[in-house]
């Protein structure tokens, strides 16, 4: 190139014929072209600039392109060919005003910029809607546009050198990246309906490749549709209509395949980020992921300045399955919540049986106790008699201590409870309830540590919900322990009151530990000294302790035994002000302690005269005279009451063998036959 410019500069009117030499084909194109036809000349008379120039341009790798004299003569090299699209070779020699007329309004000053002596200019991303393929397209470029001195013209400058780069696939990708980006990110919606409206939402913010979308809604049947939301203006109603009658959009074809509808001149559609509207639209069925069957139907107005290519298809795929994602979501949502109201209703519903079923128990119960009452309180009943009336007595007891608790907890439930804070001595107050248990644990061979210890800070309790607290936490350690301690401490710490009732007993199973307080669940398979019960008591415990603005929470070791700890705040202000010494009817301490601590003993083996739960009892045959001698049934239950009634039925007729545990009765019936 410097002998060629040397060579020109010694004798401007005489070139090599071969001129400029290579540059592939824009070079060939060069040299064959009759540019006297043009305001710049022939080759011959090219200053040495221009000369200089051409020759650096066909020697570059990178998309050049050369405006040369005032009317800016397009001289370019092989890389700006694609840039050209259809108008190579045409745009050679060409004015620019020429080759790109639908954008000389935006180059023009960028261009006499530099050219008329000012800065060169630059642009990061120039949007540029070009013909290039025989329609107007969305393109973008970095460019830089730079003066080149010329000695030769009065101006010292020649033309102007364009840098061009496009970054079309690259802006337009992340674009469309962007927007699935933020349509995988939506939060959760809490209704299909809220869920369309979110993601047409997203979807409008690309208005350039969605001028706009609409989405129907399908029916559960998918007989019909609903107009469900839109990127111009989201409807203010969802009419339902059959898919044959709506007449706008093709759903029931767009049902079976995605579907491209073509020139929509004049349709007015929306035009999104264009000053044109969309000559393509896009249907396709919204099928929610795990699923065969549609939910919604998109309807997608196509970029008019892109064709739909492969890449631009993926992205409308990946857009109508991101859709269906969110609709899917709000879709298992919806059903959650719709289980979870059908679930709360059953439990309202069985809430308000157990308080009005409890309620009604009540009456007859009380009617029952009060004539025990009296008849054991007599002092004259013969000793069968006594017994019998005791048991019922006994067992009317437990069973008015199960309906107090489904009372109180239905209560509970239904935001009905009956709460009295008042300041009390709680240590005092737990001590005596402890001090219950005692006897029960000497027979059964535990120790019972009570160590309270008083509050220097007020501290405010429902008493009677106070007593239910401590009496089901010390009756559940005493059901789990067979050796060993019951451990009850009351302290203060850090401005709470702490309750631990500790045992040495079984433990709880590790897999059992995340249900401990759910309500009616109890642990099969568990040594205790009963396997009665209702499951409610942890349960209750939890929801008293809540009332009191406290928490609960139990520690276990398997197999050595579990800790209970009770932690509530001392003072009054996280309590509701107006149940702080307000009236309330308390029952008696006194006999729920008794009911608890009569069931317990019930729980221990020699709790029941003529009966030792484990060993064989053979009472001496008195049967009838119509049954055959030598009959023996074997009896077991875990009720030690209803042991003793078995018993007393059946002991005239046959011989009778009684087990508190099943497990046992294969060693029992063995010494028995032996």
């Amino acid at each position: 190139m410097v002998e060629d410019l040397a060579r020109s500069r010694q004798s401007p009117g005489h070139l090599p014929a071969d001129w400029p030499i290579g540059g592939g084909e824009m070079g060939a194109h060069i040299r064959a072209f009759d540019w006297s036809r043009t305001p710049i000349g022939p080759i011959e008379s090219w200053s040495p600039a221009l000369r200089m120039m051409v020759r650096f341009l066909l020697a570059n790798r990178f998309p050049l392109l050369l405006w040369w004299g005032p009317q800016y003569i397009s001289i370019y090299n092989d890389p700006y060919r694609p840039v050209l699209g259809t108008k190579h070779p045409w745009a050679l020699g060409q004015p620019v005003a020429t080759c790109w007329s639908e954008i000389w309004h935006i180059l023009q000053p960028l261009i006499d910029t530099p050219f008329n002596g000012g800065p060169a200019t630059w642009n990061d991303d120039i949007l540029l809607e070009i013909n290039r393929y025989g329609f107007v397209e969305e393109t973008h470029f970095t460019i830089a546009y730079s003066p080149v001195p010329d000695e030769t013209v009065p101006s010292g400058i020649g033309g102007v050198l364009a840098t061009v780069h496009e970054i079309t696939e690259k802006v337009i990708g992340e674009r469309r990246l962007e927007t699935l980006r933020e349509l995988a990110a939506l939060s959760r919606a809490e209704t299909v309906k809220d869920a369309c409206q979110r993601a047409i939402t997203v979807v409008a913010k690309n208005g350039r490749d969605v001028p706009f979308a609409l989405l129907y809604l399908l029916s559960e049947d998918g007989e019909s549709a609903s107009f469900t939301a839109a990127t111009t203006a989201p409807p203010e109603t969802a009419v339902d209509m059959p898919i044959a009658q709506v007449t706008q959009w093709p759903l029931a074809q767009a049902l079976k395949a995605p579907t491209v509808l073509e020139n929509f001149d004049g349709r007015g559609l929306p035009v999104g980020d264009w000053s044109q509207p969309p000559q393509q639209v896009y249907l396709a069925p919204v099928i929610l992921p795990g699923s065969q069957c549609s939910r919604a139907v998109i309807v997608i107005g196509l970029n008019p300045h892109k064709r739909l290519d492969e890449t631009y298809r993926s992205f409308l795929e990946l857009l109508v399955a991101q859709v269906g994602s969110t609709i899917a979501d709000a879709t298992a949502y919806e059903a959650e919540r719709k289980r979870a109201e059908a679930l709360a209703e059953i439990d309202r519903a069985k809430t308000l049986f157990f308080s009005n079923v409890s309620h009604e128990f009540r009456t007859p119960l009380t009617l029952m106790l009060g004539p025990l009452n009296d008849a054991l309180a007599s002092g004259n009943l013969p000793a069968t008699e006594h017994e019998r009336l005791t048991t019922a007595h006994r067992n009317s007891l437990r069973l008015l201590k199960l309906v107090n608790s489904l009372l109180d907890f239905s209560r509970i439930e239904a935001g009905r409870a009956q709460v009295t804070f008042a300041p009390t001595d709680l240590a005092a107050l737990t001590v005596d309830l402890a001090s219950n248990f005692r006897s029960a644990c000497e027979r059964a061979g535990l120790r019972l540590v009570i160590n309270c210890e008083p509050s220097e800070d007020p501290v405010y309790v429902d008493r009677d919900m106070w007593e239910k607290i401590v009496l089901n936490l010390i009756s559940n350690a005493f059901k789990f322990t067979f050796e060993g301690e019951i451990s009850i401490d009351l302290r203060t710490v850090d401005s709470q009151i702490q309750l631990c009732v500790s045992d040495t007993g079984v433990g709880i199973p590790a897999h059992e530990f995340s249900r401990l307080f759910e309500r009616f669940h109890r642990i099969e398979g568990q040594k205790s000294r009963t396997h009665e019960g209702s499951g409610i008591g942890l349960a209750l415990v939890q929801e008293l302790v809540k009332l009191h603005g406290g928490t609960i929470r139990a520690d276990r070791v398997e197999g050595r035994g579990t800790t209970f700890t009770v932690c509530i705040p001392t003072g009054r202000s996280h309590l509701p002000q107006d149940r702080i010494n307000a009236e309330s009817q308390v029952s008696a301490t006194a006999v729920r302690a008794n009911a608890f601590v009569e069931e317990a003993l019930r729980w221990l083996p020699d709790s029941a005269p003529q009966d030792n739960d484990v060993l064989t009892e053979i009472e001496a045959p008195q049967t009838l005279p119509s049954q055959p001698r030598g009959a023996r049934v074997l009896v077991a239950d875990d009720n030690s009451d209803m042991r003793a009634y078995v018993r007393r039925l059946l002991r005239t007729r046959c011989e009778v063998q009684m087990v508190a545990d099943r497990r046992l009765q294969r060693s029992s019936a063995s010494k028995s036959r032996s």
